[in-house]
């Protein structure tokens, strides 16, 4: 017999995050990464489709290799609200916000490139950095943002190129780096020649009105992404990619040689949603409920002695472990048993190692479900 499949690191932390989505008919989704879909912005979808249908456009041909203008405009204008100034032409419309980072590591990433990344970090951004071959560089998160010693001294023993960043509500631990962090940030990178891939992926899930890296730094060594899955909807995957305008026209090839243009149809569904009058309290609605899901899931989870990374108030994730609960994959494979999908910390392992950490997704750990099997677990442990 040939020699069998052995199972590495790699392998399972790739098995867990498919799991992810192969589970997604688990009732009690508490480790996933979207919102319910009542949660999203169906009716303005809806509105949309319905003005689309009424006013007989015509589909026809590819499109504008850089996405739908109109909403490029829309875009430039509301990242004009956070004091980003850019042009439409600085805008590049993606397949979502994964589509955005893979052309960022298809233009800067070389195979054997160092490559920051926080940690833990974005899983499905781990991955695609993986499979593009950069050696990945974790840079630890704190409640406050980064470990800036840690940051300083990866910079200097191994000369990254690029750091893939997500400073806001970050997944998994719903961080937030402070403006001092920011600053911080950009000084290192100015000094040392850095860029850096600002993914601001929940940048509409944030109540607080505050600086993004784009905006300290107008694009000079920032790409800023951005997207609309998970405000409005995942199945129309529409996101961007902001960025100096040399670069912009690099991405474009790119993004023509990936894939031709992006889908006019679910752009035009998008910008339709933004602009029929009822986005805004949408946002309102949607931050007050997860801000609601917060203060109950937290209280949850400490009332069963979990350790709380922080307590971000904002967002879509908690961070969490406990001390009788130290493998996280074994734990979430006996509650796929039980219909509950969980999120294991070594999915969002930087290096790939075991984690004692969680995440939970507040919109949907207040399942009573999920607090009867930990507490089923705990009483075993």
């Amino acid at each position: 017999a040939g020699p069998g499949f052995a199972p590495t690191a790699t392998s399972d932390a790739q098995w867990s995050r498919r799991s992810i989505f192969e589970n997604r008919h688990l009732a009690a989704k508490a480790g996933c990464g979207w919102l319910p879909q009542s949660w999203l912005f169906e009716d303005g979808v809806r509105r949309s489709l319905r003005a689309l249908a009424a006013e007989n456009v015509e589909l026809d041909g590819y499109g504008d290799p850089r996405g739908h203008l109109p909403l490029r405009e829309w875009i430039r204008d509301a990242l004009a609200e956070q004091e980003v100034s850019l042009q439409p032409d600085q805008v590049l419309l993606t397949h979502g916000s994964s589509h955005a980072l893979d052309l960022a590591i298809r233009r800067l990433v070389r195979a054997g490139d160092a490559v920051l990344v926080d940690d833990p970090g974005y899983s499905n951004l781990l991955f695609a950095l993986r499979v593009a071959g950069a050696r990945l560089i974790p840079v630890p998160r704190t409640p406050q943002g980064y470990d800036l010693l840690a940051l300083e001294a990866a910079i200097v023993t191994h000369h990254p190129r690029v750091f893939f960043t997500q400073p806001r509500l970050q997944s998994p631990t719903a961080s937030t780096a402070t403006l001092a962090h920011l600053h911080r940030v950009l000084q290192l990178a100015d000094k040392h020649g850095l860029t850096i891939v600002e993914n601001d992926l929940y940048v509409d899930l944030d109540p607080d009105p505050r600086p993004s890296l784009a905006s300290l730094d107008q694009l000079a060594r920032v790409l800023y992404v951005g997207s609309y899955s998970k405000t409005i909807s995942p199945n129309l995957r529409v996101g961007y990619i902001a960025a100096h305008p040399a670069l912009i026209d690099d991405l474009a090839q790119l993004k023509m040689i990936s894939g031709l243009t992006s889908s006019a149809f679910s752009e035009r569904l998008i910008l339709g949603a933004l602009t029929e009058g009822r986005w805004r309290k949408h946002l309102k609605s949607l931050r007050s409920r997860l801000a609601e899901a917060h203060e109950a899931c937290g209280q949850r989870l400490v009332a069963l002695g979990f350790e709380l990374f922080h307590e971000p108030k904002a967002g879509m994730f908690l961070w969490a472990r406990h001390p009788r609960l130290s493998d996280p994959v074994a734990l979430s494979n006996r509650a796929a048993l039980h219909d509950i999908m969980l999120g294991p910390g070594n999915l969002f392992s930087a290096t790939l190692q075991p984690s004692d950490w969680m995440r939970f997704n507040v919109a949907f750990a207040n399942d009573l479900r999920l607090a009867a099997f930990l507490e089923a677990e705990l009483a075993a442990a």
